[in-house]
């Protein structure tokens, strides 16, 4: 696609030369993250960069392990008491904010008081939840009304909005608007004087940090922080932070793009892997409340056009290895992975019998808006692909080009499209989420509390009650298929596929963890 053009035949002596001004202090790691970071609250918005930087500053009750089971992270231990009806969770001692004051248990219910009220998993536990209280500073107790097996599950998720703990004075900030003083209790510190959007983001270790005794695995054990400063730089075009790499102004890129991977296999100075294991699970996401998306089989048209191999070529190029597509509700190492419904996805109709479909939504030429962040490639190639298709359908496509931090301040806007408002964007969530029915953002249909786009679809949610109510596993893989149904019959996303993206490294940093986030503890620099 149009992307891959544009940065065929870049080579090795093609890169573009840039040089990033360096301090002297010999222990920091410099890292080039996905995307540019303009939201630093991860409780105010689900994009996967900002969920990234959390793990840095803040911590959480519990970790999840390689083998995606939670463990005690802040906290000590638990209790399950009166059939699953109390939970009591006691603190480790000695926890300490960057500010310097202790962590308390009523700051940790202030925090997930918060999380709650915005997180889709968190809801489900408020639903159920009689009161949540601190007796004393290293106690919390969940009284709940009915048992919910999935607590701590939810109290060590990675995605996508994480129950981080804060200082309750700053978590009594309104969930619906941005705190604005970053203050957490993690390995790294946020160096808020540094801080220059679009530019970079510095974390200093934290100094009064304890690390857990128990070996790291993910993003649960031992967090130790083995340089003294982790910077971000915000490096949007792909060949200046590939050359960046390999002349060791900076150590790290999350994401260099596919076209490149060669060039950074041919340095003996850096080393290419796959830290993620689940990659990422792209979506063409609809705003379901504001016309012309709000048309039910206007959606399914659009399903039924986006091609998801034609997407992920456009993003990942013809390696089969590196991509699923095309994909249902659930990423292929799910246990609910099924083939329901999937003749509704797109690549198999006919041009004539996509406009027939158009034709018959009552679609009469009404402009649709579509957000498409030029400074993040693999938005970009998506965003491409999709617009090019839509408007070959006969859809009157507005492509707003912008940078992807306008898109996270934009897509959180309600209002009508003449008025800021917008139709549609792609974005990518962690194909974790994507897991299980549990807590997926993109397959809720609970309104105003739903991932952007809003969509209401009471059926989609009494599934997902029944899935977390089914006895055997046998039940919920017929759930699952039901769920599957569902979401591609009231369509508020289009899946694009699932992705597998390399990271590079200079080959004097060492002691890498795989899983998601990126991971910043136990790296060491040569």
């Amino acid at each position: 696609m149009h992307r891959r053009s544009l940065i065929a035949g870049v080579t090795a002596t093609a890169l573009p030369q840039f040089a990033i001004a360096q301090p002297a202090a010999s222990r920091v790691l410099r890292f080039v993250p996905q995307a540019n970071l303009t939201s630093l609250d991860p409780v105010w918005t689900t994009a996967t960069v900002t969920r990234n930087y959390a793990f840095l500053v803040y911590d959480m009750l519990y970790g999840t392990d390689d083998a995606l089971v939670p463990r005690p992270q802040m906290a000590e231990g638990h209790q399950a008491s009166d059939d699953g009806l109390r939970w009591t969770i006691r603190l480790r001692d000695g926890l300490v904010f960057h500010d310097g004051t202790p962590v308390l248990a009523q700051d940790c219910v202030a925090s997930l008081d918060r999380w709650m009220r915005r997180d889709t998993l968190g809801g489900s536990i408020a639903a159920v939840l009689d009161a949540l209280e601190a007796p004393d500073d290293r106690t919390l107790v969940f009284r709940l009304r009915q048992p919910f097996p999935f607590l701590l599950h939810a109290l060590g998720k990675t995605q996508p909005s994480v129950p981080v703990i804060m200082p309750a004075r700053i978590a009594a900030t309104d969930p619906f608007k941005q705190v604005t003083e970053i203050i957490g209790s993690g390995p790294f510190r946020f160096v808020a004087g540094e801080y220059v959007p679009g530019d970079r983001a510095v974390f200093a270790r934290h100094d009064g940090y304890r690390p857990r005794d128990d070996a790291p695995s993910s993003v649960a054990g031992a967090k130790r922080a083995m340089v003294e400063r982790v910077e971000w730089r915000i490096l949007p075009e792909p060949g200046t932070a590939v050359n960046a790499l390999r002349t060791g102004e900076v150590d790290w890129l999350e994401m260099p793009i596919p076209d490149l991977i060669p060039t950074l296999l041919a340095d003996r100075n850096v080393t290419v892997g796959q830290l993620d294991p689940y990659g990422l699970y792209p979506v063409l996401r609809f705003n379901t409340i504001q016309p012309p998306t709000d048309n039910l089989k206007l959606r399914q048209a659009i399903l039924a056009a986006i091609d998801p191999e034609e997407v992920m070529q456009a993003v990942m190029g013809d390696d089969r290895r590196t991509y699923n597509a095309p994909i249902g509700a659930f990423i292929a190492q799910s246990p609910w992975a099924n083939g329901a419904a999937m003749d509704r996805l797109g690549g198999t109709r006919t041009r004539a019998a996509l406009r027939e479909m158009v034709r018959a939504s009552g679609y009469a030429g009404e402009k649709l808006v579509l957000l498409h962040p030029t400074d993040q490639p693999f938005y970009d190639a998506m965003s491409q692909v999709c617009a090019a298709t839509l408007k070959d359908i006969g859809l009157n496509v507005d492509d707003a080009a912008m940078d992807f931090g306008t898109v996270v301040q934009r897509r959180v806007s309600k209002e009508p499209l003449d008025r800021g408002g917008w139709s549609m964007f792609c974005t990518s969530f962690p194909a974790l989420d994507y897991m299980d029915p549990l807590d997926i953002p993109g397959l809720r249909g609970h309104g105003a509390r739903a991932y952007f786009g809003w969509p209401t679809d009471p059926a989609i949610e009494g599934l997902r009650d029944q899935w977390m109510a089914a006895g055997d596993d046998d039940a919920r893989r017929t759930i699952a298929a039901a769920i599957q149904t569902e979401a591609f019959t009231n369509p508020a996303q289009v899946p694009l596929g699932q992705y597998f993206q390399r990271a590079a490294w200079r080959t004097g940093l060492t002691g890498h963890l795989k899983g998601q986030p990126p991971i910043f503890w136990n790296v060491q620099k040569a």
